[in-house]
């Protein structure tokens, strides 16, 4: 027959363990309060901003900026145009064919690897699109099949 002591030692412990896991859980669910808290604070801030700027004058609104924007339409080149039209993407790309690196013309392999990124299909035929549609709109041009070049190689 078990000692009332025994008894009493083994439900302590298994009392123990359930506070435990009650614990663990209480944590867990004030972590996942504090993410939801914080999105709602978010959700709060951007509804005011929006409510305040839907209340200002529509001649307080300045015109948007024309330039470079990430994911921006390349546009065809004209006189008097300089790169900083381009995104900055489309600015490296040609900087590194004005370069001496580029004087001979590129691949796109070379030309990944002047622009620091990873030698790998995926980024090689990312950059080989962004160069055909440069050599499109006049802002590169292509020596030969595969191999690009700036508009203009500076004498040296």
């Amino acid at each position: 027959m078990p000692s009332v002591l025994g008894l009493l030692e083994a439900r302590e412990k298994k009392v123990r363990e359930e506070i435990a896991l009650l614990q663990e859980e209480a944590e867990r669910v004030q972590a996942a309060l504090g993410e939801a808290e914080r999105a709602l604070q978010r959700l709060v801030d951007a509804r005011a901003t929006v409510a305040e700027v839907l209340a200002e004058p529509p001649s307080v609104v300045a015109e948007p900026q024309r330039g470079s924007v990430a994911g921006s339409v390349v546009p065809h080149r004209t006189d008097g145009m300089t790169v900083s039209v381009l995104a900055l993407d489309y600015q490296r790309i040609v900087s590194v064919l004005e370069s001496e690196a580029g004087r001979e013309g590129m691949r796109c392999q070379q030309l990944a690897r002047a622009l620091g990124l990873q030698v790998v299909p995926a980024k090689v035929e990312g950059l080989r699109s962004k160069a055909k549609r440069l050599v499109e709109r006049g802002w590169a041009r292509q020596a030969r099949p595969g191999v690009f070049t700036a508009l203009v190689v500076p004498a040296g």
